[in-house]
């Protein structure tokens, strides 16, 4: 029984009130930045209340674009750039893993455990260690300024298999020999018995996978070239670093505001299943 102590209960509710606020003040100052006109921010002391100007701004930036003068796209047009690429990355790296971690647990072939082992070793290399030749390879294919350029190269994944081949093996050996008597296929067996009892695994990847699709920048900076196809990372950023005219910080703010929105929702609505899957240890 854990002992009821007033001060250490105020002293923990004080860490995370304290913690909280470090982390939710630079969001709101963002937001409060999005509300204003450009003089405003241009101005000291920086405004620490929302302004007038929210719904001027976020039109702007999303049906004009940041800089309409300069020919720069609508943010609602980059937005659905990272959507594809976000979802496309997610259910790939899903799909891939799961069904490869489902023929190595499940199938008896050669070198089985060493295709296991040489996947799992490309951990070591992320894309940034890989990408001249994985660059070389999309622009020879004809796959730059396209989703599948945007999408193919980053959907293997060793962690997700691995995950899921440890829940594969977690699986009692009765359950898969009683499907076997009964006749049931490999795939049967895998659709309608893996796949349900792998929900709360496949929704924790998801999460993840869906914030590490959409907070890519690298890789998207280097197969695009049109601004058709950037992501919402890459224009902020771009747009951020301007050289030969002051950042209006408002629409910026109003952008990354946006940018924001959707992994938050993501995580919002999926926080259930998201936990569960990471701390779920009984299946």
């Amino acid at each position: 029984m854990v002992e009821n102590r007033p001060f250490v209960t105020w002293l923990s509710h004080i860490v995370l009130i304290v913690g909280l606020v470090v982390i939710a003040f630079p969001v709101w100052m963002t937001f409060v930045a999005s509300t204003h006109d450009q003089a405003t921010m241009l101005r000291s002391p920086v405004p620490l209340w929302p302004g007038s100007h929210l719904i001027d701004n976020y039109k702007e930036v999303l049906f004009e674009g940041y800089n309409a003068k300069r020919g720069t796209v609508p943010i609602y047009v980059t937005l659905t750039n990272s959507m594809v690429m976000a979802l496309g990355v997610a259910i790939g790296k899903i799909a891939i893993s799961i069904i490869a971690a489902f023929a190595i647990v499940y199938f008896r072939f050669p070198l089985r455990m060493t295709f296991f082992w040489a996947i799992f070793v490309t951990l070591m290399l992320p894309v940034e260690v890989r990408i001249v030749p994985t660059y070389g390879v999309v622009a020879n294919l004809g796959m730059l300024d396209s989703y599948s350029g945007l999408v193919i190269p980053l959907i293997a994944s060793a962690t997700a298999t691995f995950l899921f081949r440890q829940f594969f093996l977690s699986v009692p050996d009765e359950l898969t020999e009683a499907a076997r008597v009964d006749g049931a296929s490999p795939m049967r067996f895998f659709w309608d018995i893996l796949l349900p009892m792998s929900r709360t695994s496949i929704a924790a990847l998801f999460v993840i996978q869906f914030i590490y699709g959409w907070n890519q920048y690298l890789w998207p900076l280097l197969v695009t070239t049109k601004q058709d196809f950037y992501t919402v990372v890459m224009t902020v950023s771009r747009q951020a670093n301007v050289v030969d005219a002051v950042p209006s910080w408002n629409l910026l703010m109003a952008m990354a505001m946006l940018a924001m929105l959707p992994p938050v929702l993501v995580v919002v609505f999926m926080q259930r299943q998201f936990v569960r899957g990471l701390v779920e240890t009984e299946k």
